[in-house]
């Protein structure tokens, strides 16, 4: 008889969340594609961890690379330094491995705390957590207490490393008590589902929550199908079940009177003609607008753990934006801000963001020009947002501040209500919109492509350790991907104006 198939608790979890995403991940690893967006979480994870271990001084790290080591390690702390937290405490029983975020000693016997990025405790979260404290048990801990510890996003960080309050710790006993009668049961059926054949599982909610799993790719392959599925029609779950459970996977067989929503109708119309439309009222909107006209874009960053003072968690700072100035017909001035020194933007952002949209510039120069013309934006409850948080942050610019989004143009619903294109495919987004207005809008090639690659770049550009070259190299890539995006509104404004 074979000897059971040893489980981590990452692996454990991989089988709760859909047995052939186990299969896969020991079988077929290679087939996994993982994206940035999961590389970024699993650092943020990780810096999340060091600054909840720093608020325990005197805690005893494991951090052995082999498990033989690690669980060593581990028995020497539990003897030498009973009276001392444990980090990555790791354990081994009934066939599963888990290392502990930190097990603490307590009068009754150890807090067992699992350690969370996210600003609450979420249901996958419980699942985690009982696994660790089941194995630690069946390792003959004396586990009393189980508690996740997530991010306060209440917690307004006061500098110079002070992160005590960052955290909260919510008691999960209860839950968790619930699920350990039940562990045994996931690891006797992850061991006998990965000692078979390759499981036949249909692509579901699964694949998705709570986690995007690497292996969709390999289960749901593209196939040929129509070439705009009734998929595209916007905020439509119920209609689109509706219509796929009649027959209909090709918008354009669906008939004209199965379609209520003015919104749907557009995109059913413009989809079977393959004429993109653009209303009267939106081309005299876009003619209307007064000169100058300020097209600006903001870029941001959000941390985990707050690296400014005076900042929260997760708190959207802006460190750069881009503005296209078009003082007249054809006479258009760019500018920009761009925070590259690694120190809190804000304030510098804001003064300069006033400095720019009020064409100051230009008028210390002497050009006769009133500055109080349209700031457009695509959707701009992001940038008033933004704006309103530094208005609240510097109550000396906040009069100038608020100002700006009293004149905030939003193109996003003038270009809703007025524009379609069947390449759009029934969605409004700015990188959706553009192609379909000019073919030299698009970001394919550039260095810096989107708002994620936008973040990642910012902070290798403000790391100490980044060579002056490369720093150099990423500042230019963010002016060019910012500057586009300005660029992009300005094109847009003037393609909604054009004659028919």
């Amino acid at each position: 008889m074979s000897r059971p198939i040893k489980l981590s608790k990452s692996r454990l979890l991989a089988f709760r969340q859909c047995p052939k995403r186990l299969w896969l991940q020991t079988y077929r690893p290679e087939l996994a594609e993982l994206d940035a967006t999961a590389s970024a979480v699993m650092a943020s994870g990780t810096a999340v961890g060091e600054v909840f271990r720093s608020l325990y001084g005197n805690g005893v790290l494991i951090d052995d690379e082999s498990l033989r080591d690690a669980l060593a390690s581990t028995r020497e702390a539990l003897i030498n330094v009973p009276d001392r937290p444990i980090f990555e405490a790791t354990f081994e029983a009934n066939d599963v491995l888990v290392r502990v975020d930190m097990l603490a000693p307590n009068p009754d016997g150890y807090h067992l705390v699992e350690v969370k990025s996210s600003t609450s405790v979420k249901n996958y979260h419980l699942d985690d957590a009982a696994i660790q404290t089941w194995v630690a048990q069946a390792a003959s801990i004396a586990v009393t207490r189980t508690a996740i510890a997530h991010i306060d996003n209440s917690f307004i960080y006061p500098g110079e490393r002070q992160y005590q309050g960052l955290f909260v710790e919510e008691s999960i006993d209860q839950q968790v008590a619930e699920r350990l009668p039940q562990i045994m049961h996931w690891v006797r059926d992850a061991q006998a589902m990965v000692a078979g054949d390759e499981p036949s599982i249909d692509t579901g909610h699964q694949c998705h929550e709570p986690f995007a799993c690497p292996f969709l790719a390999y289960c749901a392959p593209l196939v040929d199908g129509p070439e705009y599925p009734v998929d595209i029609l916007p905020r439509s779950h119920r209609l689109v079940a509706a219509l796929k459970a009649e027959g209909y996977d090709d918008l354009c067989s669906v008939p004209d009177d199965r379609l209520e929503r003015a919104i749907h109708q557009k995109v059913w119309r413009v989809t079977r003609s393959g004429q993109a439309e653009l209303s009267a009222a939106g081309r005299q909107i876009a003619r209307s607008l007064p000169y100058p006209r300020y097209y600006l874009d903001f870029e941001t960053i959000n941390f985990p753990v707050p690296r400014w003072a005076g900042t929260r968690p997760y708190q959207q700072v802006p460190f750069q934006f881009s503005c296209h100035i078009e003082l007249a017909p054809g006479i258009v001035a760019p500018t920009g801000f761009l925070s590259s020194d690694g120190q809190d933007p804000r304030r510098p952002f804001a003064e300069a963001l006033i400095k720019a949209v009020n064409a100051t510039a230009f008028t210390e120069q002497g050009v006769d020009l009133d500055p109080m013309g349209p700031v457009l934006v695509y959707n701009a409850s992001f940038e008033r947002s933004r704006i309103k948080e530094l208005a609240d942050c510097f109550p000396d610019l906040a009069e100038q501040l608020l100002a700006i989004n009293a004149r905030m143009v939003d193109l996003l619903p003038i270009a809703r209500e007025h524009y379609y294109h069947p390449e759009m495919r029934g969605s409004w987004s700015l990188k959706a919109v553009l192609p379909t207005i000019g073919a030299d809008l698009g970001y394919d090639g550039m260095a810096v492509a989107n708002g994620r690659m936008a973040q990642e770049a910012y902070l290798e550009m403000i790391d100490p350790q980044t060579p002056f070259d490369r720093h150099c190299q990423l500042r230019e890539s963010l002016f060019d991907y910012c500057t586009m995006d300005t660029y992009a509104l300005l094109q847009l404004v003037e393609f909604f104006a054009k004659e028919a």
